[in-house]
């Protein structure tokens, strides 16, 4: 606070000064420089006083209240780029051509400044990610950090590291991304996703009591998280066409070559999707080892001697040097 408020009067009194010295000495480039002065201390007063020390501290949304910062900065700047230019270029049909010879320029000069920029506009003001979102853009997973003026800053999750948890890296993305690639949003508007369980069970197994036995397991450990999302999809849908969705647990059934193959579909946080998928295997094999109606499947290699005999195993053909 203190810190604002004495860069608002280093920059009144500058304005100050130069009101005095255009009194004194009457000349067009102090005009301007005093107009110019004028114009960074009431943007100052306006944008980072008024609106970001006053207004924008009252939200309570942590995330809120940062977009809404980023977005106030982004004003400023604009603000000050078309005042300033209004004030040194004086005739309106040559304020025009620099615009439009600037904006070429600098379109040219500066592509992927000038991209990574406008993707920043977009972020912002779209809201494709805030802070605290889990993202995917370009093969780049993570949780949104920092977002600047040109590029994002993540917390990098997989990199190295199994599952969807942090490698420990900050990883940092120019904007730009988002207008030319799909962007994967875990968190945006509901904090689910569904996973899946694969098993193969040998077709000696009791499959029907399988799928109930594993079925019993993931709804019981599932059942609050279920609850939540069919919650979050009821509201989805007063945002967007969303058909209702089955969010229960779920088992399938598909009879390949070597085994019978048990896929169980359930939703987890997207966050804890590892954790979660762990504990259930761990109470899936610990439920199966304790039934002897049903085997987990394993791959088989039959291995044949070309002269159609069986290998002896621990022996080796031995041939006689002539």
């Amino acid at each position: 606070m203190k810190r604002q408020i004495l860069l608002f009067a280093l920059l009144l009194s500058l304005s100050a000064g130069l009101g005095v010295a255009m009194h004194f000495f009457p000349d067009p480039i102090i005009s301007n420089f005093f107009a110019t002065s004028l114009v960074l201390t009431i943007s100052y007063l306006v944008f980072n006083i008024v609106i970001g020390m006053v207004i924008i501290r009252r939200i309570a949304d942590p995330k809120t209240r940062y977009t809404a910062s980023k977005a106030i900065s982004v004003l400023s700047v604009l603000f000050i780029i078309v005042l300033t230019l209004r004030i040194w270029v004086t005739d309106p049909s040559a304020l025009i051509v620099s615009y439009g010879i600037i904006g070429a320029a600098l379109a040219f000069a500066l592509q992927d400044v000038v991209r990574n920029f406008v993707g920043g506009l977009l972020i912002i003001i779209s809201g494709l990610y805030r802070v605290g979102d889990r993202i995917t853009i370009d093969n780049n997973s993570g949780d949104v950090m920092d977002i600047g003026m040109l590029n994002t800053t993540l917390m990098e999750i997989r990199g190295w590291v199994a599952g969807d948890q942090p490698s420990g890296r900050l990883l940092t993305i120019p904007n730009g991304l988002v207008i030319s690639h799909p962007l994967y949003n875990y968190t945006r508007d509901h904090s689910f996703v569904w996973d899946e369980i694969t098993i193969p069970l040998t077709y000696d197994s009791d499959w029907k009591l399988a799928k109930e036995l594993v079925l019993g397991i993931v709804a019981r450990e599932t059942a609050e998280i279920t609850k939540e999302a069919d919650a979050e999809i009821e509201r989805l849908g007063e945002t967007y066409y969303l058909p209702k969705k089955v969010v229960d647990p779920s088992a399938y059934i598909t009879v390949t070559d070597n085994w019978i193959t048990l896929d169980v579909r359930y939703v987890t946080d997207a966050r804890n999707r590892r954790v979660l998928r762990s504990r259930l295997h761990e109470l899936i094999l610990a439920a199966i080892q304790a039934e002897e109606r049903i085997t987990i499947s394993s791959t088989t290699v039959t291995v044949t001697s070309i002269d159609g005999n069986p290998p002896e195993s621990g022996k080796r053909k031995q041939t006689d040097e002539q």
